[in-house]
């Protein structure tokens, strides 16, 4: 594969991140109480992706994750995004 080959797949691939990223905030922005799995089901992508765009956007300080309760036994977070995540999602 070429340079210029190899700079076009990796300019897709991280196209297609900050895609997914700026659907997760936005899915978020609308419903913060979604699961991994519920995430991964609306947007009609792996859990591992989901998973992975999170990772990312928290690490950023876009989304702040916070542990409740649901019920007595089952521990669940609660998506929140940061006011520098508002920003970033609104200038997208």
């Amino acid at each position: 594969m070429n340079e210029v080959t190899k700079d076009n797949a990796q300019g897709a691939e991280t196209s297609a991140r900050d895609e997914l990223r700026l659907r997760v905030l936005r899915a978020l922005e609308a419903n913060p109480e979604l699961s991994q799995r519920q995430l991964a089901a609306e947007l009609g992508v792996s859990l591992g992706g989901v998973n992975y765009a999170l990772k990312a956007l928290m690490g950023r300080g876009f989304v702040k994750a916070d542990n409740f309760r649901r019920s007595g036994s089952k521990v669940a977070y609660l998506y929140v995004l940061t006011p520098t995540g508002l920003v970033e999602k609104a200038s997208l």
